[in-house]
This record gives structure tokens, C-alpha cells and sequence, in this order.
């Protein structure tokens, strides 16, 4: 009895093991995969009577209108805090976790990301401010793709915030 019990027990065994060799090696990989090679893949039709929309909160403000604009979020801690979120998300790669300069991403970039504690980034307009948030040298174009318009302002008002912490302010 003990000798078939011993045969079931190594059967399911080689059976359970070869499954899984099998599942292992012959599954989808990634050499199974659709392939779009560029300038080759279809575009649907645009439908008749549709209307191509941009959205103004999207764009970047030239330096005259941003010269116009006013962050509108109030100075609160929470405000602050909620845009240090966001910009952890968005800008310390490169600008560093207390904006100095000195993220890791942005130790391989030239010319380096600015201090933005530094007194001529805060003696900036809320909306010059904003406008470098999204152009600001050596940034990829996609930053106002990406950087979508709520977390705008709040970056801004965090680091309106970076000044009075570095010289101990509140």
C-alpha cells in the first residue's frame, strides 16, 4: 500500500512539475506580440461634425498674460502641503525633496535645475512662476502635458513656501 501511495505522490508530482515547465516555457512571451511599425497604423476617420477643442487651461500663458496671472489658491498650510505633494510627483527628480537643485535626475542635466529657493526664482510673478513650472530651461515640452492644470498652482504656492523655510520664515 505504502509503494502506491508512493507512485500516486511522484506521478502527480512529475505531472504537476511538467505543467509548469510547460506553462513556463511555451506561454505568451513577448515575441507574441501585435507589432505597429510607425506611419503604418490605421487612423479612424474623424466623425462628420466633430469639433477639435484646446483647452486653454492646458496651454502655456505667454509671458504677457502670465505676467497677468494671480495664484488664487489661499496661503495656507494646507495649500502648501498639498502642493509639496505634487511637486514630489512632479519636480524633485530634478529640482531635488527641499529644491535646491540637487535631485537625482537632475545631477545629469546642463545646465543644472535651479535652487528654487534661490531670491531672483521667488522674486518672480505668480504667473511668471507658473509659466516656468511648465518652460523653465532644459525642460522637455511635455511638462504642460504632463503637469495637468489643478496641480499647477499648488506647485506654485509650495514653492513660494521654499523661501521662508530656508531662511526659517513662516
Amino acid at each position: 500500500m505504502k509503494r502506491i501511495a508512493a507512485v500516486v505522490v511522484v506521478s502527480v508530482g512529475i505531472v504537476v512539475a511538467a505543467v509548469v515547465l510547460y506553462l513556463m516555457f511555451s506561454g505568451p512571451r513577448m515575441r507574441v506580440q501585435p507589432r505597429l511599425v510607425p506611419l503604418q497604423a490605421w487612423t479612424p476617420a474623424v466623425p462628420q461634425g466633430a469639433i477639435p477643442v484646446v483647452s486653454k487651461s492646458l496651454a502655456v500663458p505667454s509671458p504677457e498674460e502670465a505676467s497677468q496671472l494671480r495664484n488664487l489658491l489661499p496661503d495656507t498650510e494646507q495649500t502648501r502641503r498639498t502642493g509639496q505633494v505634487y511637486y514630489g510627483y512632479y519636480c524633485a527628480f530634478c529640482h531635488g525633496k527641499t529644491g535646491l537643485g540637487d535631485g537625482p535626475v537632475g545631477d545629469s542635466y546642463t545646465p543644472a535645475p535651479t535652487n528654487l529657493a534661490l531670491p531672483r526664482v521667488q522674486a518672480l510673478s505668480d504667473g511668471d512662476l507658473y509659466r516656468a513650472i511648465l518652460t523653465g530651461a532644459g525642460h522637455e515640452p511635455v511638462l504642460v502635458d504632463v503637469i495637468g492644470p489643478d496641480p499647477r498652482w499648488y506647485i506654485v504656492s509650495y514653492v513660494r513656501s521654499l523661501q521662508s523655510r530656508r531662511t526659517g520664515n513662516d
